[in-house]
């Protein structure tokens, strides 16, 4: 009988702790790697064990290339991210073009992505102004919402899904009175291409993300969420001036399926593993899951 109970002990033991690494009381939310873009190149494992120990639950990557995730294959980086219970839910391919996009949706296929992401203009449409840092794009936009529909269509075949996602010159009127993001929502076939709105920039524009829900719902399929400082740097969520508990009031309108905490740069000595666990927290406070 004793060793039938001791059996039993071990049993309901291994049985919690399987529960317990599976998925814990504040595990919830993603996060995009380009946050940790410099950590990733030395240790890649070590940065996504800290980011899982945080709680996130959802990947969005950010280093692809040459065929590899961060120095791993596909298949590498699946069981890596299989081991750390973190499900991979977004890539962004900002040099993704029509001669290595099969290659790229099959790599991303095989990671177990639900989403490819381009996150800028691609194919030498995008342009950066390294004094200003002013960003813009050439090449017309009808020409980008030709590209994205190609995309969506391969991406579609595939069995992904496509997003763009914006920086701010995408809600600022262009030299025609044309405003990009306007432009792509209203020539893109939102049956193959959506959006993944950056709520920072959406807002160092001047736009309203709840105006854009408005007029547009269910197109913005994903949220990248990072809070804006007196300054207007980079913040961690809650520590700025976003309006997030009115943007996550509208979420079903928008269509939000996902969002990503995203910390481009920090400041005054704040580590990114640090302003991503100040997000983790404010994001349960605010009530996202």
């Amino acid at each position: 009988m004793k060793n039938i109970i001791k059996t039993l002990v071990a049993f309901i033991i291994i049985i919690s702790v399987s529960d317990c690494k599976q998925k814990g009381p504040d595990d919830f939310g993603g996060i995009n790697l380009y946050t940790f873009r410099e950590e990733l190149k030395s240790n890649p494992k070590e940065v996504l064990r800290n980011i899982k120990a945080v709680g996130y639950k959802y990947i969005e990557d950010a280093g692809y290339l040459d065929g590899k995730f961060y120095g791993m294959t596909p298949t590498e980086f699946k069981e890596y991210l299989d081991e750390l219970n973190s499900v991979p839910v977004s890539s962004h391919q900002g040099g993704i073009t029509f001669d290595n996009a099969d290659q790229i949706i099959s790599d991303v296929k095989t990671v177990g992505y639900k989403y490819l992401v381009i996150p800028i203009p691609p194919m030498g449409l995008f342009t950066v102004d390294n004094e200003s840092g002013t960003m813009g794009m050439t090449g017309g936009l009808d020409s980008l919402a030709q590209i994205l529909n190609e995309f969506g269509k391969k991406c579609n075949k595939a069995g992904l899904k496509l997003l763009y996602h914006n920086h701010d010159f995408e809600f600022k009127e262009n030299d025609n009175g044309i405003v990009p993001m306007d432009y792509l929502l209203e020539n893109t076939d939102s049956t193959i291409v959506n959006f993944e709105i950056d709520l920072y920039w959406a807002v160092k524009a001047g736009a309203d993300p709840v105006k854009y829900f408005k007029k547009y719902p269910g197109r913005f399929k994903a949220w990248h969420l990072k809070d804006m400082d007196s300054q207007g740097r980079f913040a961690p969520v809650g520590e700025g001036q976003l309006d997030f508990a009115r943007y996550l009031s509208y979420k079903d309108l928008a269509g939000m399926k996902y969002y990503f905490v995203e910390q481009d740069e920090t400041y005054d000595g704040m580590t990114p593993l640090k302003a991503i666990e100040i997000s983790h927290k404010a994001l349960k406070d605010l009530g996202f899951q």
